[in-house]
């Protein structure tokens, strides 16, 4: 099981349920898992990276769009080509970004941590895997030298000097896995979620983060019609 941390109620910019079957983000709940041993594991290639952190836009268009924060906005990391990927089924999958969320759009038994951590996977076929991180205020991360200077939303990307990938996943390699979708339009479903256990990050760079976000930029649970998490590991 994943650990659980109660958050104080964050206030977040809704999306409407989407009437598609297999819509992300969801609510982990115990009945919904099963244990797999026959399940390929996620094999985790990652090394060393330079990142550059952007503001991503959704309103560009709009002449007033540097002074509007969109719940489908947020701080981006884009990561050198070549820089990682994940084996899943004898399928690779390139690491090309990582980015955030406040509060955490996936639940765990109804509870929610204050930010989420979404590293974004391609294959040569253009599919998605997608590796969910929560995160709980605590000790000091690498997600702290990531965030510790936030990219303008209408100004130059903050250059980061290279960085362990391994560090952004959690000690405990045990994650769930489920089908899903994007959770920003334009919602495409046949996206692979690995929802991995809690790492920590500093009160400060939660504050500075949720402070860009006071709304929230998080997608409301949507329903599991029926779908399951399956618990494996990563090698």
């Amino acid at each position: 099981m994943l650990p659980l941390v109660a958050v104080a109620a964050i206030v977040v910019s809704p999306v409407a349920q989407s009437k598609l079957p297999a819509q992300s983000p969801v609510n982990v709940v115990p009945e919904a898992i099963q244990i797999d041993p026959t399940h390929p594991k996620l094999d985790v290639s990652y090394g060393h990276s330079e990142l550059e952190l952007k503001y991503i836009r959704k309103d560009a268009a709009n002449p007033n769009g540097c002074q509007v924060r969109d719940h489908e906005e947020t701080e981006e990391a884009e990561v050198k080509p070549g820089s990682g990927f994940v084996t899943a089924g004898g399928v690779r999958f390139d690491l090309i970004q990582f980015h955030f969320h406040t509060p955490a759009e996936h639940r765990f038994a109804g509870r929610q941590y204050p930010l989420e951590m979404h590293l974004v996977h391609r294959s040569a076929a253009g599919k998605l895997l997608v590796v969910g991180v929560p995160l709980r205020a605590g000790e000091h991360s690498t997600v702290d030298t990531v965030l510790a200077k936030l990219a303008p939303e209408c100004g130059a990307p903050v250059h980061i000097h290279s960085i362990n990938l391994n560090t952004l996943l959690p000690h405990n390699k045990h994650t769930l896995h489920y089908q899903g979708s994007l959770t920003t339009h334009p919602f495409d479903e046949g996206v692979q979620w690995y929802l991995a256990a809690e790492k920590t990050v500093s009160q400060a760079t939660l504050s500075r983060f949720q402070g860009l976000f006071s709304h929230g930029n998080s997608r409301a649970v949507q329903p599991l019609n029926g779908r399951h998490f399956t618990e494996v590991g990563l090698i």
